[in-house]
């Protein structure tokens, strides 16, 4: 089964408040997310041309982990404490599948 991918995009509208969620998101949501979803790997990323989005993407081993994870208490869990510390912070979440993976020789 290919592997399967949760991202989260999130908009800082207020600069001031970047670097603290930036922190934030570092230290405590990342690896938080990690071990509550069991994910295999995760990314952060902020937009280069947009210095307000903020994307993280965790990689799971399928669709069907994925699921499980999203689905389960603690993805509710980690909402909350999002909207716990974060309630201006405007996120959209996407499920991606992988459809082909190129490396190069």
């Amino acid at each position: 089964m290919p592997a399967a991918f949760f991202v989260v995009r999130a908009t800082v509208t207020d600069p001031a408040k970047r670097e603290a969620f930036d922190t934030w998101y570092s230290h405590e949501h990342l690896p938080d997310a990690m071990r509550s979803f069991r994910a295999v790997k995760a990314w952060r990323y902020w937009s280069d041309t947009d210095p307000s989005l903020h994307q993280a993407m965790y990689q799971f081993p399928d669709k069907a982990a994925l699921d499980r994870a999203i689905e389960g208490p603690e993805m509710k869990r980690l909402v909350a404490d999002f909207n716990r510390d974060w309630p201006e912070v405007t996120r959209t979440r996407e499920v991606l599948v992988l459809a082909e993976e190129l490396a190069s020789a």
